[in-house]
């Protein structure tokens, strides 16, 4: 009896690896598919970044900086409509434990972002924008390295560790160089990942 139990729980544990691996790997292939989610927001978000960056270098007319400044708000508009529109869309497809886990994970960055600066308004009384990016950057490392981890994702792994360590090297400079190397976070944990997977996708 006692042979017969341990045989069942063998048996049963390695059902339990089969499926897991099983939806990891129909996790990644769907994540192949939200790769153009890591494009949009990538290059928005470097964008908005790299544009900052040159605001702060360059002397331009009030008139550009405008259209600059306007150009970011109407693409992180249209990212943030495409984004809802697609997951709305994704919704009528077969959902997986971990494609939810993982909405989760991204919904609480979003969260925490808010919170870092209601935290800030209620310490310093204001927003100290060369906190508020280092700070950002640390939790959008967390966010991509543990997206990279669940799905055993060695690329996205990576750039959630740059990300991390571009968010130390941004706490020693000016905001000008923050959004520098925060730009350069977007390319390599975002965008690169990103087309890279997308290209994957039919595969």
């Amino acid at each position: 009896m006692d042979a017969t139990h341990k045989e069942s729980n063998i048996i049963d544990e390695n059902q339990s690896f089969t499926v897991i691996k099983e939806m990891i790997a129909v996790s990644r292939i769907k994540l192949r598919q939200d790769g153009i989610l890591f494009i949009v927001w990538g290059w928005v978000l470097f964008y908005v970044s790299f544009s900052g960056f040159i605001t702060r270098s360059i002397v331009l007319t009030y008139q550009m900086n405008r259209i600059i400044s306007r150009l970011g708000i109407i693409l992180g508009a249209a990212a943030a409509l495409f984004t809802i529109y697609y997951l709305i869309k994704q919704r009528k497809k077969v959902q997986t434990y971990i494609g939810v886990s993982l909405r989760y994970v991204w919904t609480s960055l979003f969260l925490s972002t808010v919170l870092v600066n209601l935290i800030q308004m209620n310490v310093l009384h204001g927003i100290n924008f060369e906190l508020q990016h280092p700070l950002f950057m640390v939790l959008m490392a967390f966010a991509v390295t543990v997206t990279g981890g669940i799905l055993r994702h060695r690329l996205i792994i990576i750039g959630g560790v740059v990300f991390g360590a571009l968010a130390l090297t941004a706490s020693y400079l000016g905001l000008k160089e923050q959004l520098l190397l925060e730009a350069v976070a977007w390319v390599i944990a975002f965008i690169v990942p990103g087309h890279i997977l997308f290209a994957k996708r039919n595969k």
